[in-house]
């Protein structure tokens, strides 16, 4: 905050003795100029009517500019995954969407005409990360990993009772695939070093499948499955509170990372799109 100098007392006495004289009005110093118009760290000479100077000086403790502020900070980590996130997409997929369209797996599908026997292989490879992720949080190699078990957003068990039903209807359950092996691996040892990267995952996963996937499995129904909704998408309780539980505790452990290990989260971000998009393409297969 600006500090102002005022004269000298002895100087305004010399002042008031001088005949026919009279010292100027005190100029409003709010109202005349704003302090942040002007430079931090100098002294400013403001040339009063032909006798007073006034000397305003600004401390040098404001210098220092206000740290860097990341899109969404201000709501909690939670939501600045949530922007990365966003831009990740295309402008087709979300209005927040900024990608451009590189190779042609990125494109948006023309025509939606999933088959049983890639949906089959969709959910099976769903199932093994699920299993891993479920499996580490619930070992929790690292303390933090704790806070995540039993959020109601697990989806474990709901698949088996999927994979259980389709089998009845006759259906041959594959084993998994390279898609879904090669992503549970890498959760694997990326939570027993990384615990910053694997959160990003396991927001990634959860939260992308509570929206985006919702829909898909919607679309899936109508195709092949008589319309029928799977227990892969339906959720004990609120799904809303549930997911907002889990931002609330999201939130509090990235509390205590640095600013580095908050954007090394982040850039994490990409990852987890390219390995979940080789799985969710496997229901076009």
């Amino acid at each position: 905050m600006a500090s102002l100098t005022p004269f000298s007392h002895s100087h305004s006495h010399s002042l008031l003795k001088m005949p026919n004289v009279r010292p100027p009005p005190p100029p409003s110093f709010f109202s005349s100029f704003i302090l942040k118009d002007f430079p931090y760290s100098k002294t400013l000479s403001l040339k009063l009517p032909r006798m007073v100077t006034r000397n305003v000086v600004v401390s040098a403790t404001t210098a220092e500019k206000p740290r860097k502020r990341y899109p969404g900070e201000a709501k909690g980590f939670v939501e600045e995954m949530r922007f990365v996130a966003m831009k990740l997409h295309t402008k087709e997929q979300a209005k927040e969407g900024e990608k451009e369209v590189k190779q042609p797996e990125e494109r948006p599908v023309q025509r939606w005409e999933p088959s049983v026997d890639g949906y089959l292989k969709f959910l099976v490879d769903s199932k093994l990360v699920y299993d891993t992720l479920e499996g580490i949080i619930d070992k929790a190699p690292f303390p933090s990993y704790a806070e995540f078990r039993d959020t109601g957003l697990e989806r474990s068990e709901k698949l088996a009772k999927d994979l259980q039903w389709l089998k009845e209807q006759g259906y041959t359950i594959p084993e998994p695939s390279s898609p879904g092996v090669t992503y549970a691996e890498y959760l694997k040892e990326l939570s027993e070093k990384d615990p910053q990267a694997f959160i990003c995952h396991f927001y990634n996963i959860y939260f992308a499948h509570s929206a985006g996937g919702r829909m898909i499995g919607k679309k899936v129904a109508e195709k092949i499955l008589d319309k029928k909704e799977l227990e892969f998408y339906k959720w004990d309780g609120d799904l809303s509170q549930l997911l907002q539980n889990v931002r609330d505790k999201l939130n509090k452990v990235a509390e205590s990372w640095t600013r580095e290990e908050k954007n090394h989260c982040l850039e994490e971000t990409e990852k987890s799109f390219k390995y979940s998009g080789d799985i969710l393409r496997l229901i076009l297969s």
